[in-house]
Parts: C-alpha cells; sequence; structure tokens
C-alpha cells in the first residue's frame, strides 16, 4: 500500500524528496550484514551500480588516490552513457562499468566495496563517495515514493526474505539522508501497522 506522508522530505542533497511510502517496506526482509553473508558473494553488484552525478563527481575529486588505491584505471570506473533523472543528486546518474565478477570496485581478493574500504583508510565518511543509490539498497525512491527496488519485488535479490525488515535494516541510512524526523515518523507507521 502506498501512503502519503504529510510533509514532503527532500534528502540532504535536496533529492530525492521522498512524499510517500510504500508500506511493504515494513513487512519485506533482506540479510542486512552483507559482508557477514556468506552465499551471495556480492551478487546485487554484479550488473554494475548507479551512481549519481554529485557522488560521481566526489568520486572524481579523490580519483589520483582511489585510482592507486584501486589498481584500477579511472578511464575504467564508468559507462560512458549518462542517464537525466530528475529525482537523483546532480540530477543523473553513471552506472559503474563491470570487471570481473561485478562493478569495477568490488573488492578483487575478498568482499564488498573499494570506495568503502578507501574511504575506512583514508579517514572520509563512506558517504562522502558512495552513490545514494547504493547505499539505500534494496530501498529505492521512484516518483517520490520510498519502496523497495526491483529486486527485491522481483525476488532476484538472494538475500530476500531473512534478516531485519528493508526499514529497519536501513532505518540509519534513512536518517542520514533524510534526517531523523522521516525515520521517526517510518517507525511510527510501522508499528501502527
Amino acid at each position: 500500500m502506498i501512503t502519503d506522508l504529510p510533509t514532503p522530505f527532500p534528502s540532504r542533497y535536496g533529492l530525492p524528496i521522498i512524499h510517500r511510502v510504500d508500506t511493504s517496506i515494513f513487512e519485506k526482509r533482506y540479510a542486512t550484514f552483507c559482508l557477514a553473508c556468506k552465499f551471495c558473494n556480492d551478487m546485487c553488484c554484479s550488473y554494475g551500480v548507479d551512481v549519481d552525478l554529485w557522488h560521481r563527481d566526489a568520486i572524481m575529486k579523490h580519483a589520483d588516490a582511489l585510482e592507486a588505491y584501486s589498481g584500477v584505471d579511472r578511464a575504467m570506473w564508468f559507462e560512458s552513457n549518462m542517464i537525466h533523472d530528475d529525482e537523483m543528486p546532480g540530477g543523473g546518474s553513471v552506472r559503474t562499468q563491470v570487471k570481473g565478477r561485478g562493478c569495477v570496485f568490488l573488492e578483487p581478493n575478498g568482499r564488498g566495496c573499494q570506495i568503502h574500504s578507501f574511504c575506512d583508510a583514508m579517514g572520509l565518511d563512506y558517504h562522502d563517495l558512495k552513490s545514494i543509490v547504493d547505499c539505500l539498497f534494496p530501498l529505492t525512491v521512484t516518483d517520490g515514493v520510498l519502496c523497495p527496488a526491483d529486486e527485491v519485488d522481483d525476488l532476484t535479490l538472494v538475500c530476500v526474505g531473512a534478516g531485519p525488515t528493508l526499514f529497519e535494516g536501513l532505518r540509519g541510512e534513512l536518517e542520514y539522508y533524510f534526517g531523523e524526523g522521516v525515520t521517526d515518523m517510518l517507525a511510527r507507521m510501522a508499528t501502527a501497522l
């Protein structure tokens, strides 16, 4: 069920803006703690990752250091086509290229994201470089609706069904991007169901 929120909640970047919520985020579950997973091998990153233009530009400001850290030439980071999207920070997105088992930023000899580990190594908040799409997955905002990503609904996300609800698993990320007001409101909605 799609429920209107009493007020719009813009992200810290101005976009996206949440106007409504799909209440299935309070019911559908996924294995939240990705690096503890022993079966998926980062399958959700196997086709690359959408990076909003705001974060693409932030990544490029660290290109020299990230290139040295990752061992991946910056020319290989992103696909050449940009997708215009009025709901994305920066007005659009690019997709990371695929190399080997998935996204060029997957750790080559282990699990997880090299952008995330780079931020840890450099003392940066991972939110500074990782895309909002990446950090909120498997939630997304489509036409102003906070909802499950397609991979949840079509069951192609292999970790669907186990663990906390989408909302519980991503409450901290939602609070970071949209503020405590939205997470408190969503928690009240979840309790009322």
